[in-house]
Order: C-alpha cells, then structure tokens, then sequence
C-alpha cells in the first residue's frame, strides 16, 4: 500500500462533524463571573473584543483586551453590555483581537435562560 493511498482511506475514516452542544447559563448570575467565563466584551460601538485580563476591584473590573484596549466597567446585570452580551448583540469582530472562529461558534450556541442553567 503506497502513502497516498493510506492518507485516502485515513481521510475517508474521519468522524463527521458533530452538531455543535447547547450551554445553557443563568441569566441572572454575577455578571462579572459571566463576563470571566466568556472571555468577550462589547464595545459601545458594538465591536465584540476578545478579554486578555479581568481583575476585579469591588463593585468594579477592569478588563484588558488583546487589542490593549482597556475598560473599566461596574458590576451590573442591567447595564449595556450585559444587555448586549444575553442577547449576542454585537455589529463586527476586532479585527485585532483575532477572536477564533470556535469560539465565536460556541458563544452563538450558548443560552442564558431565567429558571435553567449553569450558575457558574
């Protein structure tokens, strides 16, 4: 058996693509601990950056994205971008942030859900 012939029979073997799992979270958890978890954040023009630091001050974070850009936001479940981020509302991706495509994946099939869920 030649290499090339191996490398088809190998290529017809693979496993197809299994249907991308459902999470489920709390809505209504601590929303820094959401944000943690994400690891996105969307900016007030609606661009969806990518979290390279969270640190945690009381009642406020700061957070550091891979772009270096750096916000300092408060610890509310009402605010904009808790909003924004339940709902998956965001207009583009940085650019600069390089969010993989996975992951962009993955947050679309994640649910936040009032009464079910994962508390984190």
């Amino acid at each position: 058996m030649a290499v090339g012939e191996r490398a088809k029979i190998v290529g017809k073997m693979e496993k197809p693509n299994k249907p991308e799992k459902k999470r489920y979270y709390r809505k209504n958890i601590d929303f820094f601990k959401l944000v943690e978890k994400l690891k996105l954040w969307p900016s007030r023009n609606g661009t969806l950056h990518g979290i390279k630091s969270l640190k945690i001050i009381g009642n406020r974070a700061e957070i550091i994205t891979h772009c270096n850009k750096r916000f300092i936001v408060y610890n509310s479940k009402n605010s904009r971008a808790a909003r924004w981020l339940r709902n998956k509302w965001f207009y583009d991706v940085c650019g600069q942030c390089k969010i993989p495509r996975w992951k962009l994946e993955k947050y679309s099939s994640t649910f936040l859900n009032q009464r079910w869920g994962s508390n984190l």
